[in-house]
């Protein structure tokens, strides 16, 4: 990889973690970007690993600034939040590789990322918002990975729309 492909892959992932910024600002404003129940657009942009692992770092950077300067959970949404992206980009990014089809990648993205909401909850317990287990502690982590999953299916195809016009995984080539 030479000089310009880094300073083109770097600026490229900038642009997605101030996209990822702007795009939880929005429902951010009406309390869907943060608890039990996260309606954030900006997690359509998961599916950019789908299309190229270079992407990872943008949105992981992307979801740590916006909880850092937005969460109400402060400091420790950075951590389980960032976690729970780079996790599950992560495993998207690994185990993609072996995937040939963008779709496959892309259901594998929803399914990681829809199943490491978990994390979140574990946060959500972990600050006294609620016990282990319980009612209204599973409701929680369904809302939570159902959210999720709501988000990341409707985004599918348009990301994979937009793929066709605007080709992802050459932007960071």
């Amino acid at each position: 990889m030479n000089n310009q492909t880094r300073t083109r892959t770097l600026v490229v992932n900038a642009l997605v973690a101030a996209l990822y910024i702007v795009l939880s600002v929005v429902p951010g404003v009406f309390n869907l970007a943060s608890g039990a129940i996260q309606f954030r657009i900006s997690e359509a942009l998961n599916h950019l690993v789908a299309f190229n692992r270079k992407y990872l770092f943008g949105v992981v950077i992307g979801v740590v600034i916006y909880n850092a300067l937005f969460s109400p959970m402060g400091w420790l949404d950075v951590l389980f939040g960032g976690g729970q992206s780079l996790i599950g980009l992560g495993l998207v990014a690994a185990l993609g590789q072996k995937l040939t089809k963008v779709w496959r990648r892309q259901l594998l993205t929803v399914c990681t990322m829809s199943l490491t909401m978990f994390l979140i909850w574990i946060e959500i317990v972990l600050t006294g918002h609620m016990a282990w287990f319980g009612g209204a502690s599973m409701l929680t982590l369904g809302e939570l990975i159902l959210s999720e999953l709501v988000i990341m299916v409707i985004s599918w195809p348009v990301m994979y729309l937009i793929d066709k016009a605007v080709h992802f995984s050459k932007r960071v080539q």
